[in-house]
């Protein structure tokens, strides 16, 4: 498998990064390792540095699962960032997904072109997972990574490589990327910090299957305009916060980033007839405050919402009309 040319390997971070929710510029001079980032989104700005190679089969007959990167144009020990973290990740373009390595233990080589492994068996259970964890016999751990969960992993990665030798911590992990259920009896003697990754853990694994069913349903169109462009979210109908809100496709719908916003915070809402409708309050109180730049052309584009082909993924009533109630509309 030949090794993805660099321009190529950058697109498909900044890619990425996008789908994992943060919009992010590519700050290095030319090429050369580590590829350094700025990201911004919801809680703030970070710099990211990013040692990546393609992931290529190892070669070894004995171990066809085998997946490797080579470490090469590097020195030793690989300089790391000192205002944000450092990835080391692997690509696999096939099936566009990555495997994250601990850094800890191969920041320092010996001469050569050093390699790292990961079985890609775990690579292809994070398509399902978003996460999926692979532990080598010296305990060290691998992780494969969805594109969605790239940020996720990175803000996480140096508490996800530490808990190779806690056999039950692991054990959690596994079943929570895989989204069954954690015996709170488990989790609750686990140390805070432990248990505090197993819970961030299993959330993004539930956020990202939640993202993937609602898209997948929708056809990745926005459920109001129609439009892809890479530029639609997962709403959440009930919100999260509510009780009882489920990560389920009945409680999404598909949205454009400007729809979802204007859904979130009440100035759209949906009734039973499955129709986006406008907030006539929050319509007055943006024409008393002569912010209703724009109104016309986006109540134009409102009506009865674009429903997935399978019934049984439409919209829950219920979920419907307690999200209005919360909301105080319709």
């Amino acid at each position: 498998m030949p090794a993805i040319p660099p321009r190529i390997m950058v697109s498909v971070l900044l890619d990425a990064f996008q789908q994992s929710g943060e919009s992010a510029v590519f700050t290095s001079q030319g090429n050369l390792h580590p590829r350094k980032f700025v990201l911004a989104g919801p809680s703030g700005s970070m710099v990211v540095w990013v040692y990546i190679w393609t992931l290529t089969p190892g070669g070894r007959p004995s171990l066809p699962n085998e997946y490797r990167i080579q470490m090469t144009t590097v020195e030793s020990p690989l300089a790391v960032n000192p205002d944000g973290p450092t990835a080391l990740l692997g690509y696999e373009p096939n099936l566009k997904m990555f495997a994250g390595f601990d850094l800890s233990r191969h920041r320092r080589f010996t001469t050569g072109s050093p390699s790292v492994q990961i079985d890609v068996r775990v690579v292809q259970a994070a398509l399902n997972d978003g996460l999926a964890f692979d532990r080598k016999d010296n305990d060290e751990i691998a992780v494969g990574v969805r594109p969605d969960q790239l940020l996720a992993y990175i803000r996480n990665a140096g508490l996800l490589h530490t808990l190779g030798p806690d056999g039950r911590t692991f054990r959690l992990l596994a079943k929570a990327t895989a989204l069954e259920p954690l015996p709170a009896v488990d989790v609750s003697r686990l140390s805070a910090e432990r248990r505090r990754i197993v819970e961030t853990v299993s959330r993004l694994s539930r956020a990202a299957n939640f993202r993937d069913q609602v898209l997948t349903a929708y056809g990745n169109r926005c459920a109001v305009t129609r439009m892809q462009l890479k530029l639609v979210e997962a709403a959440h109908i009930l919100p999260v916060a509510a009780d009882g809100s489920p990560d389920h496709v009945t409680n999404g719908v598909a949205l454009s980033s400007t729809f979802h916003r204007a859904f979130d915070m009440g100035l759209i809402y949906m009734n039973d007839a499955y129709e986006m409708c406008i907030n006539r309050s929050r319509r007055t109180s943006l024409v008393d405050q002569a912010l209703d730049g724009g109104l016309a052309e986006f109540e134009a584009r409102l009506g009865r919402i674009h429903l997935p082909p399978d019934r049984a993924q439409w919209p829950n009533l219920e979920f419907v009309q307690r999200a209005n109630q919360l909301r105080m509309v319709g």
